[in-house]
């Protein structure tokens, strides 16, 4: 008899097991991601980053359809379209958003100081209010920055090396971006002990870009130098265009810039804050407050170099920096 009575209670776990297994997958408690773009959603590049952003949470046992789901919208750097789905997000109440650059955090921040925001590519955090201090962001966002203003020296530097004639440098930023505002400043400021005066150009639209370019090569010696921002990746086919085509040698802020035809880039690892970025987002669903991680700056800086777009505007890359180059494309 209780040989029997064993036998049935063996039987009845053996039963019950898999819908045990079953209610405690599924009784994980679900959470929503907010996916703020500002490139289009068949761009390369932003299935590149949210591919590593992706990596990053399965890894800390963050999976899409168990306990994670995800809501994405992309401007496409349209600035109406920024405001329209920062509402549309926020709407959503999203456990937190991921962002990118200073004109998607700034709509966002418009519509909610509650929900945390982990950005990336943001130039001053700062210095365009998201935060109060970089140890201490003391709001609801915090996340990667590009790097400090100095960056802007080391442009300039690269820049006169592979064109030592240039005595002019437009300079490629969004006028209604803050940050953009305040790079331009530091450009200014560091340009004369390179022998160079800088002048702005706007990029709302490729007409703009257009007019300011072949504005600017009515005298010579002239170099670009594009900011990054949201405007200038969605437009940049169009900026290598015209560059190449006005034959000016530009430099860039990130490196797709440069596989997509560009003369040369120095700056941040985009993919690898992105990959960073899924570490605050574990952090923040996990309970912590974006008040207190602290924003970091980006640890991986580059220079690429496109020989083919060199040889397109009739530019030789002197031998001393093509040996400090961390990639070059022939």
């Amino acid at each position: 008899m209780v040989r029997e009575k064993m036998l049935f209670l063996v039987l009845i776990a053996f039963v019950l097991a898999p819908v045990s297994a079953s209610f405690a997958q599924h009784s994980d408690p679900m959470r929503r991601i907010g996916v703020f773009m500002y490139l289009k959603q068949n761009d390369p590049e932003s299935q590149s980053y949210l591919t590593a952003f992706r990596e990053g949470l399965q890894k800390a046992g963050w999976i899409v359809g168990r306990n994670l789901e995800i809501e994405y919208r992309w401007t496409g750097g349209d600035p109406q379209l920024t405001r329209k789905y920062a509402a549309e997000l926020v709407a959503l109440n999203p456990h937190v958003i991921l962002t990118a650059g200073g004109a998607q955090v700034g709509p966002l921040q418009e519509v909610t100081r509650s929900i945390p925001i982990v950005f990336v590519q943001v130039a001053d955090a700062v210095g365009a209010g998201f935060v109060n201090s970089l140890a201490k962001p003391g709001g609801n966002a915090t996340g990667f920055t590009n790097g400090q203003f100095d960056i802007s020296a080391k442009w300039l530097e690269v820049l006169k090396q592979i064109s030592p004639s240039m005595k002019r440098v437009a300079v490629l930023r969004d006028s209604a971006n803050p940050s953009g505002t305040a790079q331009f400043g530091a450009i200014q400021a560091v340009a004369p002990s390179f022998g160079v005066e800088a002048s702005p150009i706007g990029l709302h639209d490729t007409a703009e870009i257009e007019r300011g370019l072949t504005a600017f090569t009515q005298q010579p010696n002239g170099g670009v130098m594009v900011m990054p921002n949201s405007l200038a990746i969605v437009h940049r086919a169009f900026i290598i265009a015209q560059t190449t085509r006005l034959r000016l040698p530009a430099i860039y802020p990130f490196r797709y810039f440069v596989t997509d035809g560009g003369l040369v880039s120095y700056g941040p690892d985009v993919v690898d804050q992105y990959r960073r970025a899924a570490g605050y987002v574990d952090r923040v669903l996990k309970g912590e407050k974006p008040a207190e991680l602290p924003v970091q700056q980006s640890t991986k800086v580059d220079l690429a170099i496109n020989l083919k777009a060199a040889k397109q505007i009739g530019l030789t890359i002197p031998p001393n920096v093509l040996a400090r180059a961390d990639r070059v494309i022939k």
